[in-house]
Parts: structure tokens; C-alpha cells; sequence
């Protein structure tokens, strides 16, 4: 009777999760929409924080160089210590393209304590374009390593002109070549939806807060009103901690896309596993229970059916098949976004064992004095970030 009992909370983990859980696996809130603006189109300044990102830069800035925005847009590249040539880089980028008068690359400075660098470096490049004569309306913080298809500036204006949303935020298609990226990238974004079904974010009256720091385009305003770039300050997870800053004040969006994209590779395993081990345990508020509680969650909902499916008996095994059934179906969706096999749906709990490990990884990275580390650089500790 109790192994029975097991078998039937597995079936209505998943349960839940398809049939209540915003329907996140749906993968339905995307930017195919079209969006009008009838009105003058403000102004945006991009922000990009970038540390040794010579390999990735030029392309991006090019990206963003060549958008068809109607409005007036311009670039702010904050070269955050970098020790390649990063700077050198971009501003080729843009001579090539008779557009350096559109970008200004700012040395950024030391990281004070209680800082994390992502912030750090955002804070830097708002804090320049706040002191222009004429504002923008809108800033559009982005990564080192996004690529933008022509058109997608326009669209994010004019999304967040039409929804009123404070934030519109699109989650970069990452990159899907190699077979690690291929293995564990679309399990990424999946997982990613199931902690902040996109539903559920989309809807000003549910607490779900969360973006994707790719691609953010916030209301100049707005951010003032929260306390800008330095209310996040410790933040590691910065475009969640941003989000939920702002959906306090009003609607924000958060959709996935074709339009914006991640150049960054991750040719082996362990680079996707450094990735996730730099925030996973900042995810759990560095807590050793909340750890031990998500290794618990992720036990039961993804190896616990493969375990009761195999090995189990009667009813028992049965509910564990059906669970697994259904969390091969939930997968699809996510895999067919990134053009990947259906026979990656019955390997996700093998796909999720890994991502388990890369927690554990994160929470002893941290032990180590190594938590949060990006680029040669170690973030602030948990006492200061807190």
C-alpha cells in the first residue's frame, strides 16, 4: 500500500504540472504577435555589460547597429575589466558599419563589496545614459553574446507600448550544435518554464516574477521608481530579482523567440555545467534545506517514475509508466522549438540527473569560496548579497 501511495503522488506531480501548473509546458507565450505603434517612437539606449567577450561582441554589437528602429537608439557598452580585446572589438564593429558615433565603450570600474559584476556593470552604463542631456525612454539591457535579428527592437517597443508593461523581456534562443548543448539546453529552458511558467508571469495578478537577462527592455521610469540598477545590486540572478522589482509596480512580459539569440557555445558538458553551477545555489537562497528539499522535488518528479516503471509492480508500476509518459509528452514541445528528436522525451530524467549533480556542484562551489564564479572572477559572498 505505500509503495502505491508513492506511485500515485508521482502521477499527480505531473499531473498537476500539465494540467495546473500555468501550462508552462506549452511553450505557447512567444513573440508572434505583430504589435502596432501609432505614435512617436522613444527613444532606447542599449546597455551592454561585457567582460571578455571578444569572441562574441563584434557580432553583437553589429546586431544591434543594424536594427531598423525608426525611433532614436543608441549604444552603451560597459567593458567591465575585461583582459582580451573586447573594446577594440566592438568599436571596429562599429566603424565598420559608419556607426561608432552610436556607440560609447566605458571602462568599467572595480567591484565595490556587497556588488554583484552583471549588476555592477548595468549600473554603470545606466547611470551614463541618465546623465545625457535628453534621456531615453526605454533601455534595452542586453548581453555580450545576443544577436538580434533586424526587426526585433521594433518589436519589443511596441509589445511593451501595447501592454503597457513595464518590462518585455525575450528569452534568447540559445545555441543548440554540439552534443552537449543538444543533450541539455532545451532541458534548460524547460526547466526554466516549469519554475516561471511564462503564463503565469504574463498575468499582473499572479505573484510569478521572472525575465530573461539577455533581453530586457524596461521603462526608463520604472526602473527609477524602483530604486534603479542598485536595488538588485547583490543580485546574481539579476533579471528575476529585476522582475519581481517591477511587477510589484505593474504588467511585465517575458515570451521565447526566434528573433534573439545567443552565440555563446557550450561545446562540452562541463561548460554547461559551469553555466548552471554559477546560480543554482543562489536560486535556493543558499540554503542547505532548500537544497535537500529541491534534490527531494526533482527525485520524485523525474527519477522516481523511471525507478517505479522498471522496477516497480502492479498498480505501482503502472503509475510510474504513466508519469514518465507524461513528462516524455511535456518535453516536446520545447523540443520541437529547438528543431531536436521526440526520443529526447523518455531520456529527460537522465537529462535532469545531470542537472541535480550541477546543483550539488553549485552548493559546493560555494562551500569552496568559489560560488557565483564568472570569467576569472569570484561574486560576492552569500552574507553580502543577502
Amino acid at each position: 500500500m505505500a509503495y502505491d501511495l508513492i506511485g500515485f503522488t508521482v502521477l499527480a506531480v505531473w499531473l498537476y504540472l500539465i494540467v495546473v501548473c500555468g501550462a508552462f509546458w506549452l511553450a505557447s507565450a512567444r513573440d508572434d504577435s505583430s504589435p502596432s505603434l501609432r505614435e512617436a517612437w522613444p527613444s532606447v539606449v542599449a546597455i551592454v555589460p561585457a567582460r571578455d567577450e571578444a569572441d562574441c561582441i563584434g557580432e553583437s554589437i553589429s546586431s544591434l547597429l543594424r536594427q531598423r528602429y525608426p525611433g532614436e537608439f543608441s549604444i552603451i557598452l560597459v567593458d567591465d575589466q575585461s583582459r582580451d580585446r573586447t573594446a577594440e572589438v566592438a568599436s571596429r564593429a562599429a566603424t565598420e558599419l559608419g556607426a561608432a558615433h552610436r556607440l560609447t565603450v566605458v571602462p568599467g570600474r572595480v567591484l565595490p563589496a556587497g556588488w554583484a559584476g552583471k549588476p555592477w556593470a548595468l549600473h554603470q552604463g545606466v547611470d551614463l545614459a541618465e546623465k545625457r542631456l535628453q534621456p531615453a525612454s526605454y533601455y534595452l539591457l542586453t548581453d555580450a553574446d545576443i544577436v538580434y535579428s533586424p526587426n526585433a527592437l521594433a518589436w519589443l517597443v511596441a509589445q511593451s507600448h501595447a501592454g503597457g508593461f513595464l518590462l518585455t523581456s525575450l528569452m534568447a534562443k540559445l545555441r543548440c550544435e554540439s552534443l552537449a548543448e543538444r543533450a541539455l539546453v532545451p532541458a534548460f529552458v524547460f526547466f526554466f518554464q516549469m519554475l516561471y511558467p511564462f503564463p503565469r508571469v504574463n498575468k499582473w495578478q499572479r505573484a510569478t516574477a521572472a525575465a530573461a537577462g539577455g533581453c530586457m527592455l524596461v521603462r526608463r521610469d520604472a526602473l527609477r521608481a524602483v530604486g534603479g540598477i542598485a536595488a538588485i545590486r547583490g543580485a546574481l540572478i539579476e533579471d528575476c530579482a529585476l522582475a519581481k522589482k517591477l511587477k510589484a509596480k505593474g504588467p511585465i512580459w517575458l515570451g521565447l523567440t526566434e528573433q534573439v539569440r545567443s552565440i555563446r557555445p557550450y561545446p562540452r558538458i562541463d561548460d554547461i555545467r559551469q553555466m548552471v553551477s554559477r546560480t543554482a545555489y543562489a536560486q535556493l537562497n543558499y540554503s542547505p534545506v532548500l537544497l535537500g528539499g529541491a534534490i527531494a522535488g526533482l527525485t520524485l518528479t523525474y527519477l522516481a517514475p523511471v525507478v517505479l516503471a522498471l522496477l516497480g509492480s502492479s498498480l505501482m508500476q503502472l503509475f510510474g509508466l504513466i508519469a514518465w509518459v507524461l513528462m516524455a509528452i511535456a518535453f516536446q514541445p520545447m523540443l520541437r522549438f529547438y528543431h531536436r528528436s521526440p526520443l529526447w522525451g523518455p531520456i529527460l530524467p537522465a537529462i535532469a540527473f545531470a542537472y541535480m549533480a550541477f546543483t550539488l556542484n553549485s552548493a559546493y562551489q560555494h562551500a569552496r569560496g568559489r560560488g557565483g564564479l564568472w570569467k576569472g572572477r569570484v561574486q560576492a559572498s552569500a552574507s553580502e548579497l543577502r
